[in-house]
């Protein structure tokens, strides 16, 4: 079956592909990687048949297995979730009739399935939904819509389920008509229904009052109904919604204040039913007091007691936690908004509002301290990158923020004596008050910060909290303590106040703490040694002054063996192998340190690759892969920087597992692979080793090009070989010519990558001897022709303008002139004309506008066809072009200094490629020294020009150059001290 199925185009629906497919499937849940890749790479090579799909439908139908149906629908959503989108030049994997039929038989299929699978095809539909609905799949909603007569509940939920996929993304989506016009259609054929639904389901839910089992499905299509309320109204208030307010909020505010004794549910940790609804209510209530707050304001009053009573009764269990933060939030959404500020004005309010509902909910509580021992990657993720939205510390911070915009002095007042009563707490008997100093800090903390940023941490800070003071009294203090194991959650909230306040805090405080962070890399707590690594690694993207790093290498010498031995250690800890926060504070130490790191580079080296080696075989982290990258190419620049010899140690210790990675084909990790094999290669001084030369004929593998990912990197290498070997090609690979140009012809048609063909094809040019491509010239101008024709962007002109340029410099303005005219008769005028002069000052960066600058002086001073033959009127009109060209103003920003770079922010880090910051490549001058200004070389060329036919130049220039251009041109002969004749 292998050879059958991979080969031939369509899978026939029979019982036989089944059961291979079956097979396969089940191989893919398999723990051994020597069984499971193989399957997984095979299902991979068969998804582009037609009937794939529909085959997995009917698995996901029909299999005896359960096992197998789950596999078959993740399968099948996966596929489509790859799959669905049709991108322009890349292969449509998913024939036409296979979507027809899949639109056609998936809802049904969903409603009808068990839970488990409802689910994963609830997201096929959204994600088919995302790019179909409404134009191609017009039908979709009234279909759904249908169901809810049904009253079957399962079927009702399915639709509610799948409905608040589709519609989840118009809360952050930017307005458009587009949007505007999708919604009113799904307002126009769902908000009625949806609004019916509700009420009935409302007084289901009275009938049924003493039946848990109904109530559980009823109470689960109310949450869905609530979700869908919040996101059909988060662009603007539809009229259906207003006019049916009253039905709406009165019903919400009867489910906030019920209390169904049948629904509580006896587990701390899983929210049940009814927090779920009431945390989505609070959510809906909120979304109306901030957006729409007039319609909302009868209503607002008695939310805000609902909400409150709420607070004040529901006890700290994590279950509570989602509804405790969104009512919470509620409070905070109110409290800045100016016309609801009387309803706190009250002292007694305020201090209330601290006393019950912020300070309680800054507790460090017994869940939170298991999860800072045992769960620290989930405690990481909520404490250090604000994705702890939904914790009740986050929404008493916000509700602190939100209060202190008109009351900043009253709040400020109330919390400093909640603040100093805590550490009197915690002074008396620490070994047990500890948690006291934790809600201190984080009181602290939400009190004094203002506004904050990723990069900078906090920006803005009250100025009635003295944070100075605050850190040498009480933070320094436990940072300074010798044993770094005691008290780790305070130790670890120490290392975060200082991360947070950096851009706050004097510098002298800033290089006390920085010895006293290294230590704690050795901590045993795995939040605790993150965080050092964390603070470590932000301190060292502080600017100073002149854009220098804030710290200077000189500054951190005496730390540096501590800092780098403490740092690799720290992997080795249990749980930290793989630690992003590490692995990146890694890199920024190499990056800050430099020429100061060279001495230990071979010994780390060594703890580079093996780690390298180790991830490959199972890549789970794509940013600790990253940085990972990131630290072998700074350890490749900075040594060879020093000593270029040392490229050869580099390439033993890396070749190794880099074979490995591409034998394997990791695909992670296979565009990281190439780039750092430019980085080495464009080190060498001389002729290209023969360890690259074999793996040449490899690069030129069409699987390869297949992948987006690898065309950056791969293009990238190609140019290196060319550079340092484009003889050693022309004499021993001279066979794989054809193979380079057939990559080039892949490029250009895309218009997606035409740029990369040009990189590609102007490293040809320039570094491949004349006479080894000599007999493709031809075809190689056909084919950008075909191009032209075809699609003819933008980016394709400027790069094929710089293209054409460059070929005049290398191989003279005749041979260009007589190649185009070779094709077609008059077709180098018509490039001018319809290209060249009307386009070239879109042309930017300055090495393009000058290879641009020369070609087109080249054109006008060496090719006789411009002087003689009816090519001639396009002598001024080109001129012309050029001097725009040089007098256009230049795009003069300078691009951040890489060390400040993170990865989150570069436009290109998307897992497919992600460009790494340290393997930077130099911007590369083809013409170089040759020519520094592109101006003096006009006017030495037009003076040599006339010198040849006396009075033909000044007699061109004086008919039909306009005068600006004229007065330009004559302050550049000027420059070069030359004239006309």
């Amino acid at each position: 079956t292998f050879s059958y199925l991979a080969s031939c185009g369509t899978m026939e629906l029979n019982d036989g592909n089944l059961q291979t497919l079956t097979e396969f499937m089940r191989k893919t849940l398999d723990p051994d990687p020597s069984v499971r890749r193989p399957a997984e790479k095979f299902l991979e090579s068969v998804e582009g048949n037609q009937n794939y799909p529909i085959l997995l439908l009917t698995l996901l139908e029909k299999s005896q297995d359960n096992v197998i149906r789950v596999c078959a629908a993740v399968t099948f959503k996966n596929y489509i979730k790859r799959n669905w989108r049709i991108i322009e030049d890349e292969p449509n994997k998913i024939s036409d009739p296979d979507r027809t039929t899949i639109k056609a038989n998936i809802v049904n299929l969903m409603l009808s399935s068990p839970e488990q699978i409802q689910k994963q095809l609830s997201d096929a539909i959204s994600i088919i939904g995302r790019e179909d609905f409404p134009q191609k799949w017009p039908d979709l909603l009234t279909e759904m819509v249908t169901r809810f007569q049904s009253g079957d509940f399962h079927i009702i939920n399915g639709v509610l389920r799948t409905a608040h996929s589709l519609f989840k993304r118009y809360r952050h989506e930017f307005k458009s008509n587009e949007l505007w016009l999708e919604i009113k259609l799904v307002l126009d054929t769902f908000a009625n229904p949806l609004t019916e639904l509700f009420k009935a389901t409302i007084e289901l839910c009275q009938t049924h009052a003493t039946d848990i089992n109904a109530l559980k499905i009823l109470f689960s299509s109310l949450t869905l109904i609530s979700k869908l309320f919040y996101s059909l109204n988060f662009q603007d208030l539809p009229e259906l919604f207003e006019d049916n307010m009253e039905t709406w909020m009165s019903n919400f505010h009867n489910l906030l204040t019920l209390d169904n004794k049948l629904l509580q549910t006896d587990d701390e940790e899983e929210a049940g039913l009814l927090e779920l609804l009431k945390s989505q209510i609070c959510d809906n209530a909120a979304l109306y007091a901030q957006k729409y707050d007039e319609e909302f304001q009868p209503y607002l009053p008695r939310f805000v007691t609902a909400i409150w009573n709420l607070l004040v009764s529901t006890g700290q269990e994590v279950k509570y936690d989602l509804l405790v933060s969104n009512a919470i939030q509620f409070l905070a959404s109110v409290c800045e908004r100016p016309h609801y500020k009387h309803l706190f004005e009250d002292q007694n309010t305020l201090t209330s509002i601290c006393e019950k509902v912020i300070v309680p909910n800054m507790e460090f509580r017994s869940a939170d301290e298991e999860a800072f021992e045992d769960n620290s990657e989930e405690y990481i993720r909520r404490d250090l990158e604000g994705s702890d939205i939904d914790t009740r510390r986050r929404a008493a911070c916000d509700l602190v923020r939100g209060l202190c915009k008109f009351f900043e002095g009253p709040v400020t007042a109330i919390f400093s004596g909640y603040v100093n009563s805590m550490l009197g707490e915690y002074a008396k008997n620490p070994g047990v008050n500890w948690k006291h100093k934790d809600a201190a800090i984080y009181l602290v903390t939400s009190l004094a910060s203002k506004a904050q940023t990723a990069k900078h941490g906090i920006t803005q800070a009250n100025e009635l909290v003295n944070l100075t003071e605050f850190f040498v009294n009480h933070i320094l203090t436990d940072l300074k303590s010798q044993n770094v194991n005691e008290f780790p959650v305070l130790k670890a909230d120490a290392i975060k106040y200082v991360m947070i306040f950096r851009s706050q805090l004097p510098k002298e405080q800033l290089l006390q703490a920085v010895p006293l962070l290294v230590a704690h890399l050795q901590a045993e707590s795995t939040v605790e040694h993150t965080y050092a690594a964390h603070a470590l690694e932000r301190l060292f993207t502080m600017r100073g002054p002149n854009n220098s790093t804030l710290i200077t290498p000189a500054e951190m010498a005496p730390f540096t063996e501590q800092l780098l031995n403490n740092l690799f250690k720290a992997l080795a800890l249990p749980g930290s192998s793989e630690n992003e926060y590490i692995m990146k504070a890694i890199m920024r130490s190499f990056s800050l340190l430099q020429e100061a790191i060279v001495s230990y580079i071979p010994t780390l080296i060594g703890q580079l690759t093996h780690k390298l080696l180790l991830v490959s075989r199972n890549p789970s982290k794509p940013h600790f892969n990253h940085y990972l990258f990131e630290s072998l190419c700074l350890s490749i620049r900075i040594t060879c920087k020093a000593n270029t010899t040392t490229v050869g140690s580099f390439e033993e210790a890396l070749f190794p597992v880099f074979t490995e990675i591409l034998q394997n084909d990791v695909q992670e990790f296979v565009p990281y692979v190439f780039q750092v094999m430019s980085l080495l290669l464009e080190i060498h001084t001389s002729s290209i080793p023969n360890s690259y030369m074999a793996l040449f004929p490899h690069l030129l593998q069409p699987v390869l090009w297949e992948r987006t990912g690898n065309i950056p990197p791969l293009v990238r290498l190609l140019q290196a070989y060319l550079e340092k070997g484009g003889a050693t090609i022309a004499s021993s690979a001279a066979d794989k010519i054809p193979g380079l140009l057939g990559v080039f012809q892949k490029l250009i048609a895309s218009k997606a990558n035409d740029h990369q063909g040009f990189y590609l094809m102007n490293s040809i040019i320039e570094h491949m001897p004349t006479e080894s491509i000599v007999q493709y010239r031809k075809q190689i101008f056909i084919l950008l022709f075909q191009r032209l024709q075809s699609s003819k962007t933008t980016k394709f002109i400027k790069s094929f303008m710089v293209f054409i340029n460059l070929y005049g410099v290398k191989y003279g303005a005749i041979a260009l002139q007589e190649i185009f005219d070779s094709i077609q008769p008059k077709m180098f005028g018509m490039v001018l004309e319809k290209i060249v002069i009307p386009e070239v000052q879109k042309v930017s960066g300055p090495v393009e506008k000058k290879i641009c600058a020369v070609g087109i002086t080249k054109i006008l001073t060496e090719c006789p066809a411009m002087i003689d033959t009816e090519y001639t009127k396009l002598w001024t009109p080109l001129l012309q072009a050029l001097i725009g060209l040089f007098e256009l103003p230049e795009d003069d920003s300078i691009p951040d200094d890489e060390h400040f770079i993170d990865i989150e922010d570069t436009p290109g880090y998307q897992t497919a490629f992600s460009q790494l910051a340290f393997a930077g490549k130099k911007e590369h001058d083809p013409i170089g020294d040759v020519v520094s200004n592109p101006k003096i070389l006009l006017a030495q060329s037009l003076h040599k020009l006339s010198t040849a036919c006396p009075g033909r130049v000044p007699s061109m220039l004086s008919t039909s150059l306009n005068a600006e251009a004229l007065q330009y041109l004559q302050g550049y002969l000027q420059a070069a001290s030359v004239q006309l004749v």
